[in-house]
This record gives structure tokens, sequence and C-alpha cells, in this order.
């Protein structure tokens, strides 16, 4: 009887983790009694998956506001330093704000809108529209903005950001302004010394900022990209991916971790003599349609894979052929054809040919990466490792 499941992704409980931590022995050892207890049966091509946060624990990547505040003092003087583009985020940036503003005498916050980086929303667009506003062109004083759309709540946290970032500036001790502007450059009226908080499009604010005569320009990736009296860091991002460990604590995006999964892959492959895939993933990339959010706030979904996982998707619609190559056959003609044209794919990109179109455009790790996030959840699911069966798979498996 032909195999009935495709792909299958499954939360795999772990002990809470602690810094020192042998993650790759704990892996294996949780996957060896899912095996142990037929909940899996290991095949070729499987994928094991681990949350970043483990691996970060781990590694005790950690950094203290005081870390932060003396690198932001170091790097842009300690007085007058315009933040850019936060996300609207306590888990995020909260923490991260404490440090900033600990670091500075004056914190100029400018924030996008309607939305931050992500989407959490600041402004509703109608309401924009009613008060002509425009986002491309206006800069926005608090006072107009409390104005114009009043004391605005997240959907979700019931949270004005607006007012909890300026509080938790002030209770650190810094003066605070705000404004909202979507060209990184409107704060260079305010001060010239700028740390620019935005994820994805941080090369084109730096680019833009030093071109119009930016005297000190750091990125979030810049701060705590190496240790300060001993903390933690990340060299690559720095504080991006960041999450709170603690009022005082952050838990930086895990480095080094390419070892780990090739380390994890080679202790699989002597246990179950299968080649199992291994990555770390983080933030999953999917919008969510009430809140807006579309969540990867981390700098990628991935920072470590093993190479199986390179590349994107090279699959056939199903639909397409049945709607159109195959529009006359039905039943077990319609299921064979299909197979065999699935059997006829010789490994060529099929970019670009219409029996593809519709099929997901996106790398391997970042599809992989959404799954397990929806697998393994932010909360008390205790899954921090996910298993997935069949990612791999076709029509044409048995």
């Amino acid at each position: 009887m032909s195999r009935m499941l495709g792909t299958v992704s499954m939360g795999v409980r772990a002990p809470i983790i602690r810094e020192g931590d042998d993650l790759a022995q704990i892996v294996t050892t949780c996957l060896a009694e899912a095996i142990n207890n037929g909940e899996i049966v290991v095949r070729d091509r499987d994928v094991v998956c681990m949350t970043e946060a483990i691996v970060a624990r781990a590694q005790g990547n950690y950094a203290s506001v005081d870390n932060i505040a003396e690198d932001v003092r170091t790097k842009l003087g300690g007085e007058t330093v315009g933040v850019i583009f936060p996300i609207l985020s306590r888990n995020r940036f909260a923490i991260c704000l404490r440090g900033i503003a600990k670091g500075c005498k004056k914190v100029v916050l400018m924030l996008s809108y309607p939305s931050d980086e992500v989407g959490n929303h600041l402004i509703d667009w109608d309401a924009m529209d009613a008060h002509g506003v425009d986002p491309y062109r206006d800069v926005l004083s608090e006072k107009q903005y409390r104005e114009y759309f009043g004391y605005v709540k997240h959907p979700f946290t019931g949270v004005d950001y607006v007012e909890y970032y300026s509080n938790l500036i002030r209770e650190m001790g810094a003066e605070v302004e705000v404004i909202f502007a979507n060209d990184p450059r409107a704060i260079l009226t305010y001060t010239k010394n700028v740390l620019h908080c935005d994820i994805h499009t941080r090369a084109r604010t730096k680019r833009l900022l030093k071109a119009a005569g930016a005297q000190r320009v750091y990125g979030l990736d810049e701060i705590m990209n190496a240790p300060v009296n001993g903390s933690g860091y990340n060299e690559r991002y720095g504080l991006l991916g960041s999450n709170k460990a603690t009022e005082s604590t952050v838990k930086l995006f895990p480095r080094d971790c390419q070892g780990l999964v090739e380390d994890i892959q080679a202790r699989l492959l002597d246990m179950t003599g299968k080649h199992v895939e291994v990555m770390v993933y983080g933030d999953g990339a999917f919008k969510d349609p009430v809140g807006k959010i579309w969540e990867l706030a981390d700098p990628v979904v991935s920072p470590a894979y093993t190479v199986g996982l390179e590349g994107t998707p090279n699959e056939l619609k199903l639909k397409y052929l049945a709607d159109n190559d195959f529009a006359t056959l039905s039943g077990k003609a319609l299921q064979d054809a299909i197979k065999a044209k699935i059997s006829a794919k010789d490994g060529s990109s099929l970019v670009g040919q219409m029996a593809a179109q519709g099929t997901t455009p996106r790398r391997l790790t970042d599809l992989i990466g959404s799954l397990c996030d929806l697998t393994s959840g932010s909360g008390d699911k205790g899954t921090p490792i996910v298993y997935i069966q069949g990612y791999f798979d076709n029509y044409t498996a048995e």
C-alpha cells in the first residue's frame, strides 16, 4: 500500500538548556529517546532543526544593559543620539533601548510609520488619509502624532509604544524627543550621530545617512559585535536577533554554530546510518492577517545549516498539470501521467516554466524555518527541537 503521509513536522521535547550544556549530545539523546519509543522512524533526508534560542543559551551569549550602554557611549559619543527605525517590541527591543538610552544624554527617537519594519502598526492608513498625511514625505512631531491619531495601542499587546519607549528612555536618565518619519535623513536635522535599528534595510539606511553628512553612523548590528567587559557578542549581527532574557539582559543571536549542525549530523549518521540534514532556525517569515506583523525580526531565518539544505524548491504545480497538460485524464490515468511527469525531472531548474508557476520561490532554509517556527511556537510547548519527515518527497514517493 502506498504511503499516505507527505511532510510531517514534529516538535521534540527537550530539557531546559543552560549555559555550558553539550547541545549536540542533548539533541542526539532526545532524538534517540523518540526513536526508541517508536515515535520516529529515521529516513534519509529527514531534517532536524533547533531553535536559535537554545543554541545561544548553551553558548551563554548574553549582554547586559550596562554592556550595551558602554558600547553605545564609546561608538556614538554619549551626547544626543538619533535612534531610528526600531521595531515595536517589548521582547525584541525594549531592553536594548534601556542600554542605548543609558549610553546617551538625549535620544531622538524616530519611528517609521504607519508601521515598523516587521508590520506592527502605529497608524491606520485611513486615519492618515483623513488628515492628509503623506508617509513618504511628512515628518511628524509627537504633538502632531497625538493630535491626529491619539493614543494608539497595539491590538494584541495593548501597549502604546510611543509612550512605552519614551518612558523607558527617561527611566534610564536620558532626555527623549519622538518624531515620525520614513526617510532616514530626516534625523540629521536633530543630530549627526545616528544609531539605525532597522534589520533588512540597514545597508541602504547607512548609505543614505553617510552620503547626507552624518558624522557617526552605526547599525544595531554594530553594537555588541565584540565582547564588552567579558560579555557575549555576535560579530556579524550585534544586537540584531536578540531577545529579552531579564529586565537587564538580552540573549544575543547565536554565533559560530556551523560546527554544531555538522556535529549533530555526524552523530545521527553514526547512530542511525541515515543521512539527516540539520539546521538552526529563528523567526519564520510569514504575515499575520490581523496583527499585520510579518514576524521576521531576526537578521536571517537560519544562521547555520548542513549543505543539503542549500538551494530552493524545484517543483511542478500539480493543479496546473491537472488542468492543462492532462485535462482530459482522470483517476488512475491522471495519477500515472502526473507521476511520470515528476519522474522525468532531470534536476535542471524549472524557473520560468509554466508548469512551475505558483510554486513558492523561496530558499529551502526560509521555508523550513517558517514551518519549524510555527511547529515549536514561542510559549510553553517545550519543543525547541523540530523533526521533519517527507519534506523532500513528491507525489511519486512510496
